[in-house]
């Protein structure tokens, strides 16, 4: 059943590649892959394959990756994408070898790719569960790891009619989970090769609070009289729709905002909305590459708009409160990149799948918004009770930091485990 669904999946891909760019790129991608491993790959060499769906996957198997790499430079790393939107911003990633999409999921996909590279060990990062590929590699006795993983009752493993794609669980030779809670669900299906070590991406963003870019322009506007700013990061209309009427009314207050598409037209039509709001907005590209010092424009603007790529983890910096957006719609996004910085975070309610933003609502360092009418409350705590905000804040913060370490115990375990065979 799950070689036809694939079948059936591989149709459709093939067809709606002639009408969708980002499929198209994905199809001629997992076309070409097999033939990019037989030019690039060195007979000579080993290898340890990375697998991660798309770009957040990666970031969560990035440290994973770079700490292998730093123990172990007589290998080579293979990283696989399904998704463009990981592939299409990583393809020059230097932290490995050989970079690809992963062809689809068929037995003779799974059997020509594996030929091909012959891992030695293979990591797959959160949720990728491809059951040809993992079974081939079974056996073929190669050492296969899911990192960062998380699971829940409702997923197909879990119920009566998913048992028999749940013996993919069984290829894996350890699992690395994020919570408890997943340990505990493995459990009840007899699988015990499992360590609870958390997530990988808290060590990700503390490297990337580390490398954080210096950026005056932003810090000039956000620090620019006495109000607070709120910093926007991935922000989609309907998270619009939730914070803006608040700094409709609220004038004093500044704002950056990072769209989670950055277009010409999406951009412009949210400074549209904001002049009709009356407040004065500056591009970030309108005063990059000018002298911050000299532009009296980021004085007397209220709202910046990030127009550009590759800023939003070191803009975060500069808050005085973060919004992460995206959950009102396909699900929040990265929220300890904001956290990291000590800022007390707010986000939508689409947020189950997402074991950082239960600690942190636990916890109250983060803080769960469902219309225009709790934002504007969570708003007016923060703003007037210093010291709640100050709490919140250390709160975030320390969580991250504690958070931390999943890349050492994942890499030690996997070592100790190699040893002893």
């Amino acid at each position: 059943m799950y070689n036809l669904i694939i079948y059936l999946y591989l149709l459709g891909v093939a067809i709606y590649s002639l009408f969708n760019e980002k499929v198209r790129k994905m199809w001629k991608g997992e076309r070409e892959a097999v033939r990019i491993l037989r030019e690039k790959v060195d007979p000579n060499a080993r290898y340890v394959w990375f697998h991660a769906a798309s770009l957040g996957e990666f970031e969560q198997g990035r440290p994973i990756m770079e700490e292998f790499r730093r123990r172990h430079p007589e290998m080579k790393i293979l990283l696989t994408f399904f998704s463009p939107s990981g592939y299409e911003v990583r393809k020059n990633y230097e932290g490995a070898d050989i970079i690809c999409y992963l062809p689809l999921d068929t037995i003779l996909n799974a059997r020509s790719f594996l030929r091909a590279i012959r891992p030695e060990m293979a990591f797959f990062i959160k949720y990728e569960f491809w059951y040809n590929y993992l079974h081939i590699l079974k056996h073929r006795n190669v050492p296969v790891y899911s990192v960062s993983s998380i699971f829940r009752p409702k997923q197909i493993f879990f119920r009566w009619y998913g048992k028999q794609y749940g013996l993919v669980l069984k290829c894996f030779t350890h699992f690395f989970v994020q919570n408890e809670i997943s340990r505990k669900l493995l459990s009840q299906i007899g699988i015990s090769n499992v360590s609870v070590t958390g997530d990988t991406r808290f060590d990700r963003v503390l490297q990337i609070k580390g490398q954080a870019k210096n950026l005056p322009h932003v810090e000039r506007f956000a620090k620019a009289g006495s109000q607070l700013t709120m910093v926007v990061g991935s922000s989609w209309e309907a998270d619009e729709d939730v914070y803006l009427p608040y700094f409709e009314q609220h004038k004093d207050l500044r704002l950056i905002i990072a769209t989670h598409v950055v277009s010409k037209e999406r951009v412009a039509k949210l400074q549209q909305r904001l002049e009709q709001m009356g407040r004065k907005v500056v591009r970030y590209s309108e005063v990059s590459g000018k002298d911050a010092s000299s532009l009296s424009i980021l004085d007397e603007a209220d709202v910046m708009l990030i127009d550009c790529y590759g800023l939003l983890s070191s803009i975060y910096q500069y808050a005085d409160i973060a919004y992460v957006g995206g959950g009102f719609g396909v699900g929040i996004h990265n929220i300890v990149e904001a956290a990291v910085w000590y800022k007390p975070v707010v986000f939508g309610p689409n947020n189950e799948r997402f074991q950082e933003a239960h600690d942190l609502l636990e916890a109250k360092g983060g803080f769960q918004v469902c219309c225009k009418n709790s934002f504007r409350e969570i708003m007016d705590k923060l703003r007037s009770d210093e010291n709640f905000k100050s709490k919140a804040s250390e709160i975030a913060g320390n969580y991250v930091k504690e958070s931390s370490g999943a890349t050492y115990k994942i890499l030690d375990f996997v070592e100790n485990q190699l040893k002893s065979l």
